[in-house]
């Protein structure tokens, strides 16, 4: 049993060294690479919407864009649901589209949620979540503030209420 024990401990100790290194070389170099930032171009997507249409970045090109990804199970994205359906009224009229990104779920939840909710904004499927990869989204809901010109100027992560949500619009609108 003692001479099995010396082996099973070098390759322990091997497989920390190599997670370790991993994590460090991550962490250095930069392991978030590709995720947007601010002042970067939000990734292309071409997403199905709950209208059935094909919804892209190009379709919205020269209105600023609020792009919230969410999903029914997250209790922040449910809360601040009337925000952004109240900033959507409000901000429509002025060249802003707030986009719902909904990740992971099916057509029936979501337009169940939708009825529910009074949600009229457009709200696209990203079924196998390969959007908010490329978006680099973690924690829900986040929600990326882009200009006209196709810049994003800032990202929030968590829940937005009436007023944080409106303050983030007016400085995307300033922005142009």
């Amino acid at each position: 049993m003692g001479k099995a024990r010396r082996p099973v401990q070098i390759i322990i100790l091997t497989l920390i060294v190599i997670l370790g290194g991993y994590a460090i070389g991550t962490a250095v170099f930069g392991g978030e690479k590709g995720i947007p930032q601010a002042g970067d171009k939000p990734p292309a997507f071409n997403l199905r919407g709950l209208d059935g249409q094909v919804h892209n970045l190009e379709k919205y090109q020269g209105k600023a864009l609020v792009i919230n990804f969410w999903a029914t199970w997250c209790k922040y994205c449910v809360n601040e649901m009337p925000a952004l359906q109240t900033q959507w009224e409000k901000w429509k009229d002025q060249d802003v589209v707030i986009l719902g990104i909904n990740t992971g779920e099916d057509d029936l939840t979501v337009a169940n949620f939708v009825k529910q909710t009074g949600v009229d904004f457009p709200i696209l499927f990203d079924k196998k979540n390969e959007i908010v990869r490329k978006y680099g989204v973690v924690p829900m809901p986040t929600t990326f503030f882009v200009n006209k010109r196709g810049k994003i100027i800032s990202i929030h992560q968590g829940e937005l209420n009436l007023k944080t949500l409106n303050q983030q619009i007016a400085t995307l609108v300033a922005s142009n």
